[in-house]
């Protein structure tokens, strides 16, 4: 994490002290949150990661500024402020009051705090192991990125701990969901593979791009729901998020997986246009 972080409208040192227990929303993980990549000085698709906080925090009764243009602006002030203009930002609005255990002190509805931190270096590829049954797509809360992310953490550290890079999440139905913090897409010829919300996967912001305006020649871009024998079937498999963008994965726990496409490589370069030619959020 970077110096300067965001707490509120303020730019504060991040060795101050200013969260107390009484704020439910830091005991309990009551909020939400999104990380973001920062390119060029640009919140890249801010106002796609905003209306993802806005779904769910209507699910999860979070309350959220008024002005998601004050928020861009406060923002954008951590990133000058941090010198970060190529970086990666968490942006967290957390709630504060509720529940039997609510400090009586507290004035503010929820709090938000946001920080910087440099790019993380993810190598040429990735190796993964598998989770059963950490996803459960039928649930109301199935796919909502909210601050009670210990399972995840827990589910990434245990993954480290075996030599491996990540850990593939399975549904109740033995079905491919995602990883603790990416999406996967599998090439299978022409046609490109992800699975559905249904499977209880984040609706990833980098997965949506892929899915609404990517566009290749040739290619379709789809969701279908996979079983972890066919991607050993697949001529690629990937990851895809706000810090990967679309990056390889090389392995996965029991599984021959085939190591390159040129398909992969040109979607690559076809998201990075796309970021390079993304214009900075207007409020409207």
């Amino acid at each position: 994490m970077h110096r300067t972080l965001l707490y509120n409208d303020e730019l504060r040192d991040s060795s101050d002290r200013f969260l107390s227990p009484g704020q439910v929303g830091v005991l309990n993980g009551w909020g939400v949150f999104s990380t973001l990549r920062v390119r060029n000085g640009v919140l890249f698709a801010f106002e796609r990661h905003w209306a993802r906080m806005v779904r769910d925090a209507a699910r999860m009764h979070v309350p959220l500024p008024a002005s998601p243009a004050a928020l861009y602006e406060n923002l954008t002030r951590l990133v000058a402020a941090n010198s970060a203009s190529n970086s990666t930002l968490r942006v967290a609005i957390i709630r504060n009051t509720g529940g039997a255990f609510d400090a009586p002190n507290q004035t503010r509805p929820y709090d938000i705090i946001a920080f910087t931190k440099d790019l993380t270096n993810w190598g040429p590829g990735a190796r993964l192991a598998w989770k059963p049954d950490a996803r459960h797509g039928a649930n109301e809360f199935a796919g909502a990125k909210i601050t009670a992310w210990a399972q995840n953490l827990t589910w990434y550290e245990e993954s480290r701990q075996r030599g491996y890079d990540e850990v593939v999440l399975l549904d109740e139905h033995g079905r491919v969901s995602e990883c603790t913090s990416a999406n996967l897409f599998a090439i299978f010829g022409h046609t490109v593979v992800t699975p559905p919300l249904a499977a209880g996967c984040l609706p990833g912001i980098t997965r949506e791009i892929l899915l609404e305006q990517i566009q290749v020649a040739n290619l379709t871009i789809t969701e279908q729901h996979l079983l972890p024998h066919q991607l050993e079937q697949a001529d690629a498999v990937f990851m895809t998020s706000s810090t990967r963008d679309l990056h390889p994965v090389f392995e996965i726990e029991g599984l021959q997986l085939r190591k390159s496409s040129s398909c992969l490589s040109l979607l690559q370069e076809v998201f990075h246009r796309h970021m390079e030619y993304y214009l900075p959020w207007i409020s409207t």
